[in-house]
């Protein structure tokens, strides 16, 4: 399990834009992003129980048109990402069996988040899947 970073940077509300903006663009300047997946403790556990990661940090995946050694590099200090660039082959073995959240292009997080907003907490909305998440 991770460890909790109380002073970096972790809220969803400043992670999620930075990843699919400055983040996407700094991989993109040296690879094609086709996919950005969300894996570790926000892959597994639904939305509205992220509460319970105050402090951790966001596992992320991109997949792109190559493998990034290093490409942790890439991200700013502060924020609590750990972050791995690979190929498509390399995703989809990484990935087998793994629950994983996909944030690009296709973003899972904004479709549940408005699926709690419109039903409350009574459903399950992590349940859906990522092709009627059309957001």
């Amino acid at each position: 399990m991770s460890k909790v970073k109380t002073g970096a940077i972790w809220q969803h509300e400043r992670v999620l834009p930075y990843i699919l903006s400055c983040l996407k663009d700094r991989i993109s300047n040296i690879t094609p992003v086709k996919k950005i997946l969300l894996f570790g403790s926000r892959g597994r556990l639904p939305i509205h129980r992220w509460q319970e990661l105050e402090g951790k940090d966001w596992d992320i995946v991109v997949q792109a048109g190559c493998k990034l050694k290093n490409a942790q590099v890439l991200v700013d200090e502060g924020y609590h990402i750990d972050l791995l660039v690979l190929n498509e082959e390399q995703v989809e073995k990484f990935c087998y069996n793994r629950l994983v959240k996909e944030i690009y292009p296709v973003n899972e997080i904004n479709y549940l988040l408005q699926k709690i907003n419109q039903h409350g907490n009574n459903e399950s909305p992590d349940r859906v899947s990522s092709a009627q998440a059309t957001i």
